[in-house]
């Protein structure tokens, strides 16, 4: 009976070992499951790992050729890898993480591209802007153009106060007495001395000052300065208020250059009744925008004028002065208007701005 008993307990011990269905798959499946799960788990791993190696792998050659090529190419290269690696999610993340470091590169290389096509822009405008502002100095030699002009060649000084080249020619006409007389003069006006503004006079004695058109340097380069009567005779900027009468020469060099004095009224008539000359002040004028046939040579240009601390008429008018004085506060002058047929004179204040003509001294 104890020898049954035994081998009863022996059976019992054998049944439980091997278990039932259920205890037999629930352990089985649970140790499948916990083994699936970490071979899945290492597996995933290995795969998210492998799939960074290739982002960064991946991301470091992009990074590479996004330095070389368009950021539209750059997005061509990132939807070709993210159709690459829509096998896994992972893998996808993966991409992501790849096109994120792409976009930022490429934003980086685009905000630089900008950046760096801004400067360059910027430097071109630079270079524009300076070319424009650029001054080409006018060329005289067109005031001297004319088709009915007969006589001698031009021949040019340099001043060297200021380095300032003139043309300058010899005309032979009648002067006032009906004498043959030679005049030697300048067929540019007059430009020396520091440009003041026209609603100040010039009344600095230490230096010759000047008036430019519209205060602005291109027109004294082109047409010359302008002059109140004082400045024209060098004399102090009281005589513009006062009779200095006295303190005038017969050869009166004023501001001219050493060797040359101011024109007097007895030499512009003996211009304007130039020999060959039969349009009177018109034959004086010059072709180039006044009107002009410039049969003397003598170039007469429309400079315009300062009166009453106003510019006026450029291309259409021009006035200067004599080296003579009538009373106290006025002088002689002449004018010429684009349509003047006549040589014409007016009575002024010596504060007006007017041109200035030199002749050489003989």
């Amino acid at each position: 009976m104890t020898k049954y008993l035994f081998m009863l307990s022996i059976a019992a011990v054998m049944f439980v070992a091997c278990g039932g269905d259920n205890g037999s798959s629930a352990n089985d499946d649970e140790i499948d499951s916990s083994s699936s799960s970490a071979i899945q788990s290492s597996s995933s791993d290995v795969k998210y790992s492998s799939s960074a190696k290739e982002s960064s792998s991946s991301s470091e050659a992009r990074s590479s050729s996004s330095s070389a090529k368009s950021s539209s190419s750059s997005s061509v290269i990132l939807s070709s890898s993210s159709e690459g690696s829509s096998s896994s999610a992972k893998s996808s993340s993966s991409v992501a993480s790849s096109s994120s470091a792409k976009s930022s590169s490429s934003t980086a290389k685009s905000s630089s591209s900008v950046a760096s096509s801004s400067s360059a822009k910027s430097s071109s405008s630079s270079v524009k802007i300076s070319s424009s502002s650029e001054y080409v100095p006018f060329d005289h030699s067109k005031f001297l153009e004319s088709s009915k002009y007969n006589g001698g060649a031009y021949k040019q000084f340099t001043d060297e106060r200021n380095g300032r080249s003139y043309y300058y020619i010899t005309i032979t006409g009648k002067d006032t007495s009906g004498k043959a007389n030679t005049v030697t003069v300048m067929a540019e006006n007059l430009n020396i001395g520091e440009m003041v503004r026209g609603r100040k006079n010039q009344e600095d004695d230490t230096k010759i000052e000047r008036y430019c058109y519209d205060n602005d340097t291109t027109y004294c380069d082109k047409y010359g300065g302008l002059y109140q009567w004082a400045e024209m005779m060098a004399l102090p900027s009281e005589c513009n208020t006062k009779s200095c009468a006295d303190l005038i020469k017969e050869k009166h060099q004023g501001i001219c250059p050493t060797g040359w004095r101011l024109q007097t009224y007895n030499d512009m008539y003996t211009i304007v009744n130039a020999d060959g000359n039969n349009h009177g002040i018109k034959g004086v004028r010059s072709e180039y925008r006044f009107s002009g046939y410039n049969t003397t040579g003598y170039s007469l240009v429309g400079a315009g004028y300062l009166f009453n601390q106003s510019f006026r008429n450029v291309n259409t008018g021009t006035y200067w002065y004599y080296p003579e004085e009538l009373n106290i506060e006025t002088v002689r002058s002449s004018f010429s208007a684009s349509t003047s047929t006549i040589l014409e004179f007016d009575n002024v204040l010596k504060t007006q701005g007017f041109s200035v003509r030199c002749v050489m001294v003989e």
